[in-house]
């Protein structure tokens, strides 16, 4: 059988997806204890920012949600869709459409530093008591051309 993830866009101002988001954010907050954020904030930002989507049978399967300035405020992909390619997608689709990428990783977060380590993010400079509840975070960059070229294998898929 064969799936087909569709890509959509919640631009700024509108949040179609924003509670598919934020349930999606607090499964993954349950289950793995990471992207704590409290509603308030994660609304407010999800509705200030570019939400990339990617949809399986009408259920939001991950999402980027990315500030004009090419920072990505939230990533998240659903456990069971993982390993699929979907988060490399969603950052290649940020790369596309911005000069400059950035976020902030917990610095316990092995997973995720991993996975951006990977696709050439580096780390800038290490932010003690980051987040609200005192940890710590990396700020990182995507760097060099070679992985825009490499990730604009996704952009389209």
């Amino acid at each position: 059988m064969s799936v087909n993830v569709e890509k959509r866009t919640d631009p700024p101002g509108e949040s179609d997806y924003a509670t598919a988001a934020w349930e999606l954010k607090e499964r993954i907050r349950s289950a793995e204890g990471v992207l704590r954020q409290r509603r308030g904030f994660f609304v407010d930002a999800y509705r200030r920012s570019t939400a990339h989507l990617l949809v399986e049978n009408d259920r939001l399967v991950a999402f980027a949600s990315v500030r004009r300035d090419g920072y990505i405020l939230f990533l998240a992909v659903d456990p069971d869709h993982r390993g699929r390619g979907h988060a490399e997608r969603l950052v290649a689709d940020v790369a596309a459409n911005h000069r400059s990428v950035t976020c902030h990783a917990r610095t316990t977060n092995r997973q995720a530093l991993g996975f951006y380590e990977h696709l050439g993010f580096e780390v800038i400079r290490r932010i003690d008591d980051y987040y609200e509840d005192g940890g710590d975070a990396y700020y990182l960059k995507l760097g060099g051309e070679s992985l825009r070229e490499r990730l604009s294998g996704f952009v389209g898929r």
